[in-house]
C-alpha cells in the first residue's frame, strides 16, 4: 500500500535559528499522526512546509504521489487543511462560505450544491447552515472550518490544533467525526495541546522537541520508552541541591534533576514503594512539601523526553 503522505529530511532555519531539523515520516491511507511537542518545537512550521505555505530549506515532501516541489498544484490538491485560527467569512452563512470554497477548489457547478449539503451533514451544521458564521459557537465555527477542508474530498487532512478554545461537547463532536474519516481511508495529521485528544485519534505519535522528531510510535511504544518506570514529583523545602545529589544514588532511581518550576522529578521502579526511601533519604536535608507519584503513561513518556508540559 503507498503512502499517502512521504516527508523527509525537512529543515527550516530562519538566520540562525533551526526551526526545523530533518523532519520525516509517513502516514498511510487510513492513519491518523499525530504530532505532540510544546510550544516552539517546530510543530506549525512543519505543518506550514507540509501544506506548501513554507519552502523548506532541504527536504521533500510527496501527497498522494504528487511531489510538492514539482507539482505544487497536484500535491495541494490533495491536502485538506484546517489552520489554528478560523480561515472563513463570519459575515456569510455557512451553506455561503462552503459554495465559495467549493468554488475556490474548483468544484464543477453542478457538483457544489450535493456536496455542500454533504459536508454540512458530516460536521451536523444543517440546521444551522443558513446562520452568518458570527452567530456560531465557537464549537461550531471550528466545525465547519475542518467542513471548508473536506469539501474536494482530500486523500489528506492537516490539523493544527483544530478544538482549541471549543465546548466539551464539540469537542466530542469533532473527534467522533475525525474518527469516523479515518475509519473511511482518510490520512489524517494531527496537532494538540491536549494530550487525551492526540491518544484517542491517532494511530502513531511523533514527539518533537526543538525542531527534531525526538521520538516514533504508538502509544504502546512510547510509554515502554521510559519502561515500568514511575515519575515522582517532590517540591522540597531546603537544601535542594544536596537532596539532589542524595536523591541520585538511591537503589531505584534511574533519574532524578530538578526542573524548571524548581521541584525534584524523579524516574524510578516501583515510585509507590521507593517512596518511604526517598523521603528518609532527603530527612534533615529538606522538607517535603509536596509529592505526586505519576504512573507511566504517554504524558510521563512526553515530560522524560522533553523535560516540558505540553502546555510549557
Amino acid at each position: 500500500m503507498t503512502d499517502t503522505l512521504t516527508c523527509a529530511n525537512l529543515s527550516k532555519s530562519y538566520g540562525g535559528v533551526v526551526a526545523v531539523r530533518d523532519v520525516g515520516f509517513t502516514i498511510a491511507p487510513g492513519e491518523a499522526y499525530g504530532l505532540l511537542g510544546p510550544n516552539g518545537a517546530g510543530k506549525t512550521t512543519t505543518i506550514s512546509m507540509l501544506v506548501g505555505l513554507l519552502k523548506p530549506d532541504t527536504g521533500t515532501v510527496v501527497v498522494g504521489g504528487a511531489d510538492l516541489s514539482a507539482d505544487p498544484m497536484a500535491a495541494k490538491a490533495k491536502i485538506g487543511y484546517v489552520p489554528q485560527e478560523i480561515a472563513l467569512y463570519p459575515d456569510l452563512t455557512g451553506r455561503e462560505n462552503l459554495r465559495f470554497f467549493c468554488r475556490l477548489f474548483g468544484l464543477p457547478r453542478k457538483a457544489v450544491r450535493a456536496r455542500v449539503e454533504e459536508v454540512l451533514d458530516l460536521v451536523g451544521l444543517a440546521d444551522r447552515a443558513d446562520a452568518k458564521l458570527d452567530t456560531y459557537s465557537g464549537g461550531m465555527k471550528r466545525r465547519i472550518n475542518i467542513g471548508a477542508a473536506l469539501l474536494h474530498r482530500p486523500e489528506l487532512l492537516i490539523l493544527d490544533e483544530p478544538t482549541v478554545g471549543v465546548d466539551p461537547q464539540s469537542r466530542k463532536s469533532i473527534l467522533d467525526g475525525l474518527e469516523r474519516l479515518v475509519a473511511d481511508g482518510m490520512a489524517l495529521l494531527y496537532t494538540s495541546h491536549y494530550m487525551e485528544e492526540v491518544e484517542r485519534v491517532c494511530d502513531r505519535i511523533a514527539i518533537v522537541d526543538h525542531g527534531s522528531i525526538v521520538a516514533e510510535g504508538t502509544r504502546h511504544e512510547l510509554v515502554a520508552l521510559v519502561g515500568g518506570a514511575d515519575r515522582i514529583e517532590l517540591t522540597l523545602d531546603g537544601d535542594v541541591d544536596t537532596a539532589l545529589a542524595k536523591l541520585r544514588g538511591l537503589g531505584g532511581v534511574t533519574e532524578a534533576v530538578r526542573t524548571a518550576a524548581g521541584s525534584v522529578r524523579l524516574i524510578a521502579e516501583g515510585g509507590r514503594y521507593l517512596l518511604p526511601s526517598v523521603i528518609s533519604t532527603v530527612d534533615g536535608i529538606a522538607a517535603v512539601t509536596a509529592v505526586e507519584v505519576v504512573e507511566p503513561d504517554l504524558e510521563a513518556t512526553f515530560l522524560h523526553l522533553t523535560g516540558n508540559t505540553l502546555r510549557d
